[in-house]
């Protein structure tokens, strides 16, 4: 069970498909909310349940029925990949019946110790893929995750392939946007960041995002150049994800669309501002070399938060210290 948010979702994908490869004889069942069932499409051995925060599931009363319903599926273990008030209530559930349980646990007190301003301790924690293997490990499974596998390259519709052109070498995603204005790369260097791979008339660079606004400003972005295309608000979600699994290499903020790259197993290139990759949120399979990082001897706070939620005064041009070309660079060598 995993309901939220986007990008943690994604970073259950390539530990359960690791699952399903390694423990062929067990069946999968991913409780989630229903946007995210595209994301273990294709899958073997793994069901999708939507569960219906709204309606059927809302309330004690909707996560008792959620309880009934699984129930129904013979399950013999739960795993808790969330470990918030909702998953507790039916982890619990199971457990009074007699099932084995194992819930996520979440660090939260390494991850205190790293973001605090007084008496940091700047020190690496686990990744949310080794938490989520203790899980398993806990309900008596091993999982390695050394020799990962991807799923191929999804076929693209007629229609993205109008958009996209055919006069390329490399596709380039960029996903400029996040859920915090913390972890959003400034607009005027994003802005010299696309104009400069965009002088590469066989790069074609495509731009990723959601909402009226992040819409309108992508649009803008990519008016000037022939080789920019916006696909925000253009495709459907399954659609995207399509296209994400055809890139060579994506540029994200710590966000969303970084985890959906990864779990795809594109080369992922992420820009850090209030948040760091030592709190455990590193794409898969990334290396911390494909992770631009702010400048901590000018902003000794950083990271001052694990999401990206808190404001601290005068450090909100914090990510001016990744420069333009430095990210250029990286992305650039990663093309091959």
């Amino acid at each position: 069970m995993r309901l939220s948010a986007m990008g943690d979702v994604a970073m259950t994908v390539p530990v359960l498909r690791a699952f399903v490869e390694q423990n062929p004889a067990v069946k999968l069942t991913v409780i989630s909310r229903p946007f995210f069932k595209p994301f273990f499409d294709g899958i073997p051995n793994l069901t999708f349940f939507a569960f219906d925060e709204k309606q059927k599931h809302k309330g004690f009363l909707g996560l008792l029925q959620l309880y009934n319903e699984l129930k129904k599926l013979k399950i013999d273990a739960f795993a808790d990949l969330h470990n918030v008030l909702r998953s507790q209530i039916v982890r619990n559930l199971f457990s009074l019946s007699g099932k084995k349980v194992a819930a996520v646990d979440k660090g939260r007190q390494g991850k205190k110790e790293l973001t605090r301003s007084e008496n940091k301790i700047f020190k690496q924690q686990p990744n949310m893929f080794e938490r989520h293997l203790k899980v398993f490990e806990k309900l008596g499974f091993t999982i390695d995750l050394s020799n990962p596998a991807f799923p191929q390259k999804a076929t693209l519709s007629a229609e993205i392939t109008r958009l996209i052109g055919l006069k390329y070498d490399k596709l380039i995603g960029i996903a400029p946007f996040a859920q915090y204005d913390a972890k959003v790369y400034p607009l005027d260097l994003m802005q010299e960041v696309i104009a400069s791979l965009a002088d590469n008339k066989e790069h074609t660079i495509l731009l990723f995002g959601g909402g009226a606004k992040e819409i309108e400003i992508l649009e803008s972005i990519a008016k000037p150049f022939k080789n920019v295309v916006n696909f925000a608000g253009k495709i459907k979600f399954q659609e995207e994800l399509k296209l994400i699994s055809n890139l060579d290499v994506m540029l994200s903020m710590d966000s969303g669309n970084a985890h959906i790259g990864a779990m795809l197993g594109i080369k992922v290139i992420t820009l850090w501002g209030a948040t760091h990759p030592y709190a455990g949120f590193l794409p898969f399979n990334q290396s911390l070399e494909t992770a631009l990082v702010s400048d901590r001897e000018k902003y000794p706070l950083l990271p001052t938060s694990v999401y990206g939620n808190k404001v601290v005064e005068n450090y909100q041009e914090a990510m001016r210290t990744i420069f333009p070309q430095e990210v250029v660079s990286t992305v650039q060598s990663y093309l091959g």
